[in-house]
């Protein structure tokens, strides 16, 4: 059981409003304790790979040999990625093309060679390919590929299944769930600094992009904020009722991740803490271990529906029009390329510079965005752990491991020992 402060999210409240009063009046400063910031961020991804592998290979190998089950647990996620995120593309581009964010927005102080070192790193399919297969695993563990990390945990577990024998299992499970447990404790203590990360993140973010920058930009970050949100109450909310998820204890089981999420502009950063928050709402460790990381990377609804409207914008802001059918082809190119870019330093706008590119959009609209793309990129980390959230749950309860017996029997188990505990107290 992850022990976290009890009131870690109106902490993360109040050190988001004072971080945003320290970058708004003393910007200096702000930009001056970002790496106050950093410390929190690498603190949580050293938690990263040994949280997915002992997790992983816990949950897939110590539940039987059933390979056909984890193939059919993938194809239901694969399927349920692929449309989700095709809705949130299309509702970027509704809604770019409804608001027009970048009529009338000036662009003769930008410098339209600021995204071009990013527009080179092109988004092919090898890069796709070599997100997924490391040349070892260590080096994907030291960069912190998550989806290369999954990958290896996912052999691993299937080769610990093929292995006859439970005397060669057994060690390697017991020190699979030894490692979870103790990684979680840890989690909890690393936690605790989450305030400070916080302020200092969110007064950088505001201390380097300027109150002035964001105003300018104010009906571009307005558009995406407010196409997020519809993209919420009109998919994410319809999913929820659908699939019977009790709504209250969702949005406080995932609450502190998303939070994370937002005020640090990283989803990486709430990984930790949303396996564990799942898990304890009712999902498997298995489903939460498999589905939960590979989302990060082949689920990604806010930045999809971020770049739809983003590349939309950058035609807007040079006087460009766009036929539906260009618009169409563009969000084919946008659904294939957004795919498994998870190892991509700044993926987003590497992703959007290439697509700017291919259709022949001028630069200008990228520049503008780089100001504040700081800003957005907190909304759509923030959409992204949502939504793989409530995909994890979906496939749980799809595949029959949300709130089984085995789980509320090991929640009554932890129970009694917390009540232990605090007894000896």
């Amino acid at each position: 059981m992850l022990v976290v402060p009890s009131k870690l999210s109106y902490w993360i409240i109040i050190s988001m409003l004072f971080g945003l009063l320290v970058g708004w009046l003393a910007p200096d400063f702000g930009k001056a304790i970002k790496p106050l910031a950093m410390v929190f961020l690498r603190m949580i991804k050293a938690l990263v790979v040994p949280l997915l592998f002992s997790t992983l290979v816990g949950g897939v190998a110590g539940h039987g040999d059933d390979l056909a089950a984890v193939g059919r647990m993938f194809l239901k996620a694969i399927v349920y990625f692929e449309v989700v995120t095709t809705i949130a593309l299309a509702i970027g581009l509704i809604a770019v093309n409804i608001v027009r964010p970048g009529d009338g927005v000036s662009r003769a102080s930008q410098d339209t060679n600021k995204g071009n070192d990013i527009a080179k790193k092109a988004i092919t399919w090898e890069h796709e390919l070599y997100a997924i297969v490391p040349e070892s695993f260590f080096a994907a563990a030291a960069e912190n590929q998550v989806l290369q990390v999954v990958a290896c945990s996912l052999v691993f577990a299937i080769g610990v299944m093929k292995v006859k024998g439970k005397k060669f299992k057994r060690p390697i499970l017991d020190f699979c769930e030894s490692l979870a447990q103790i990684m979680f404790k840890v989690t909890g203590i690393v936690m605790y600094f989450a305030p400070i990360g916080v302020a200092a993140a969110m007064a950088a973010t505001v201390g380097e992009s300027g109150i002035a920058v964001l105003a300018a930009l104010g009906k571009l970050i307005g558009t995406l904020f407010g196409a997020l949100a519809v993209f919420i109450l009109l998919v994410f909310l319809p999913i929820a009722l659908l699939v019977r998820i009790p709504l209250r204890e969702f949005l406080l089981a995932v609450g502190k991740p998303v939070m994370v999420a937002f005020t640090t502009s990283s989803s990486e950063a709430a990984l930790p803490l949303a396996m564990e928050s799942l898990h304890a709402f009712g999902c498997s460790r298995k489903v939460v271990a498999f589905v939960l990381p590979t989302g990060y990377s082949f689920n990604l609804d806010g930045t999809t529906l971020y770049l739809a409207l983003a590349s939309v914008f950058c035609a807007q802001v040079v006087g460009m029009e766009l036929s539906v059918e260009r618009q169409i082809v563009m969000m084919i190119t946008l659904m294939l390329t957004s795919k498994g870019v998870a190892g991509v330093a700044r993926a987003a706008l590497a992703v959007l510079s290439g697509t700017l590119t291919q259709f022949d959009i001028p630069m200008d609209g990228f520049a503008l965005i780089l100001g504040v793309d700081a800003v957005m990129n907190m909304a759509r980390a923030g959409t992204n752990v949502l939504g793989n959230c409530l995909a994890t749950v979906v496939i749980a309860k799809w595949e029959g491991q949300f709130r089984t017996t085995a789980w509320q029997e090991e929640q009554d188990t932890q129970k009694e020992h917390d009540e232990e505990a605090m007894a000896e107290k």
